[in-house]
């Protein structure tokens, strides 16, 4: 087993993507990402304060996450296309990571509208596992998805994700207490 000792990339690239844990002077780029999908994105998440579409409240959003990214408690990539390296089309994170007898992490995901269904997900998804699994250590992967959200509960199984269960009202979405479906991968590579 290993501790929280292990080394991780914040740049990865795939085939066609580029991931990378963003500092706070690509606020704007974000600020233009959420507000392209604000709402598609709002109606899966908590209500968000009065200032969350401005560039000071992403500015502090990502320096939130940065500090998290270096201690390995949280770690965001923020998802562009090579063609298009300017772009955020997407984020995957890994929260809440837990490293010793814990060994696992939850995963969350959001893809620009303009760019779902073209495989994009799954790809980004495949490597932050590759990387929660072979450079972080970790044991588990698992998901939360609320059962209306069909994509991205056909997105998970088909990536090989297996469901547990339901979480009774684990989350305060848009001002009511949501059911989430769970979800988890085990490493491949170690003891089950």
């Amino acid at each position: 087993m290993q501790w929280k000792n292990a080394s991780l990339k914040y740049e990865s690239q795939t085939d066609r993507l580029i991931l990378k844990v963003l500092t706070p002077n690509y606020a704007n780029a974000v600020l233009n990402f959420q507000n392209r999908n604000r709402e598609s994105f709002e109606a899966y998440e908590p209500t968000r304060p009065a200032n969350f579409y401005t560039a000071s409240y992403q500015q502090a959003v990502l320096k939130c996450e940065w500090d998290l990214a270096l201690k390995q408690q949280c770690i965001r990539f923020y998802v562009f296309r090579k063609d298009d390296p300017q772009m955020i089309i997407g984020t995957v994170c890994l929260h809440d990571i837990r490293f010793a007898a814990y060994s696992c992490t939850e995963i969350g995901y959001k893809f620009d509208a303009a760019f779902r269904r073209m495989g994009y997900a799954s790809e980004a998804i495949k490597k932050v596992m590759s990387l929660a699994f072979y450079d972080l250590h970790l044991h588990r992967v698992f998901a939360r998805v609320m059962p209306e959200n069909k994509p991205s509960i056909y997105l998970l199984e088909s990536l090989g994700f297996q469901y547990e269960g339901v979480e009774r009202g684990c989350f305060f979405i848009q001002n009511r207490w949501a059911d989430h479906l769970r979800y988890a991968y085990l490493n491949p590579s170690t003891d089950n």
